[in-house]
């Protein structure tokens, strides 16, 4: 057991102002992540702008705003986003901030091994428990192997931050400075799925069997879908993300972990995000296990959870069945996240099933996200090979072990019917592997 002080704890709590003096141009500064980014210490160092020269930033997604990634703060600060949130998005695609494509399950080697060099990190915490213990909160994902070779840790206690289970605890020994807030955690609000999410989110709830364990994200069609699943039994849990919508499951009996082959018994996850009521749900229940990415995300780790079901998004999906998912054409709008290391994994479980869904139109239906070709500069995230499921609110297609021809036939079958004899006539004009051309 570590020993705890309070009178070190005392001696290292400072203002947000005072902590951040701790932070030197030409630094590289990791910020604590989604709803755990700690507010505070952001806008403290913001203020310190003009004093500042060359500070690198990394991140991924955080919520509520950064400041320091507007355009008079260009000079002072330069953030590399290791996934695209709205927060950064214009930055990184006016050039004023770079964006890094990595798998969710390499992120922790990648500032352990230091190949990503951490000198200052920003963290948000609850406050201490009797033994000197902060938990981490909403928010693990690779924190800790950022904070491994850094130079400086400067953490936000914040009394409302939930206090969470798993390894995802960090000692007031560990830490140089302590910013003590009373702050509301950011929420992230999604709209009620509408008549074409819930069509989706029936046809995935089909695939989904009894005794599964789910991954699922954040948006429309995860909403819908999770609500689709409220007739099934014995629903586990093991996703990078947590969402108000497996608490409503939790809730009314349909995740109960009790036949999850990993962490039996418990929703393992590496971070949160949603409401106050996620986040209230969250704190001190044993039944939640936070865990690093290099852990939920890894694809043999996941692949070892039985009926392993890993629901995914994508922007675009051609007639081969490569996904795009991290940019709209040259615009990079989110990054490579989880879903290859989900797609894998799941589609290496027993019983698993690998599933993208989305929906088959984008800009109020007047384009097709089925496309013979994916637009120019868009990024394959899972590429034809991995592919298995795909779904739109037109049925289900299982693209594993077909060939080509078949994948466009199958494609073309749950595209928008307003857009299918314009992509049979586009595939065949463009792909010459169709060969000779016959009907679909």
């Amino acid at each position: 057991m570590v020993a705890f002080n309070q009178d070190e704890y005392k001696a290292k709590t400072k203002s947000a102002e005072q902590a951040v003096k701790l932070i030197s141009s030409g630094d590289c500064v990791y910020i604590h992540s989604n709803a755990a980014a700690p507010q505070a210490l952001i806008h403290a160092m913001t203020a310190r702008a003009p004093e500042l020269r060359g500070v690198e930033i990394y991140q991924l997604i955080t919520l509520g705003p950064a400041p320091y990634a507007n355009q008079e703060c260009e000079s002072s600060f330069r953030v590399h986003a290791l996934f695209v949130g709205p927060n950064v998005r214009q930055a990184v695609n006016d050039g004023r901030a770079d964006y890094t494509p990595v798998f969710f399950s390499d992120l922790p080697a990648l500032f352990s091994s230091r190949v990503l060099k951490v000198d200052v990190c920003l963290f948000s915490a609850s406050p201490p428990d009797e033994d000197g213990f902060m938990s981490l909160g909403a928010s693990l994902d690779c924190s800790l192997a950022a904070k491994q070779h850094s130079r400086v840790t400067l953490v936000e206690v914040n009394s409302q931050m939930p206090h969470t289970y798993g390894l995802n605890r960090i000692h007031v020994n560990e830490v140089d400075a302590i910013v003590e807030s009373n702050s509301a955690l950011p929420l992230l609000h999604t709209e009620e799925p509408g008549t074409v999410e819930f069509e989706i989110g029936r046809h995935v709830a089909s695939l989904v069997e009894d005794g599964a364990t789910i991954q699922t994200g954040i948006g429309g069609i995860p909403n819908a879908v999770l609500q689709c699943l409220k007739d099934k039994r014995d629903l586990g849990v093991h996703t990078e993300m947590f969402s108000d919508g497996i608490v409503e499951l939790v809730q009314a009996g349909v995740i109960t972990n009790a036949r999850k082959t990993l962490v039996p018994g418990k929703i393992a996850v590496s971070f949160a995000m949603g409401s106050k009521k996620l986040y209230d749900f969250l704190d001190r229940n044993e039944g939640v296990e936070f865990h690093p990415t290099d852990w939920i995300n890894n694809p043999h780790i996941i692949s070892q959870n039985y009926k392993m079901t890993a629901i995914n998004a994508a922007i675009q999906i051609d007639l081969t069945g490569q996904v795009c998912a991290d940019s709209i054409g040259t615009y990079m709008y989110s990054g490579c996240g989880g879903q290859v290391d989900f797609v894998r994994g799941a589609s290496h479980s027993a019983g698993g099933k690998a599933i993208i869904a989305m929906e088959s139109t984008a800009k109020n239906g007047t384009i097709s996200r089925i496309v013979p070709v994916l637009n120019s500069g868009a990024g394959v995230v899972t590429s034809r090979a991995d592919m298995h499921y795909v779904v739109t609110e037109y049925g289900i297609v299982n693209l594993h072990g077909l060939n080509m021809k078949q994948r466009f036939a199958a494609l073309i079958n749950i595209a928008h019917p307003d857009f299918r004899c314009d992509l049979e006539e586009q595939g065949w004009n463009l792909h010459r592997w169709l060969g000779n051309r016959v009907a679909v």
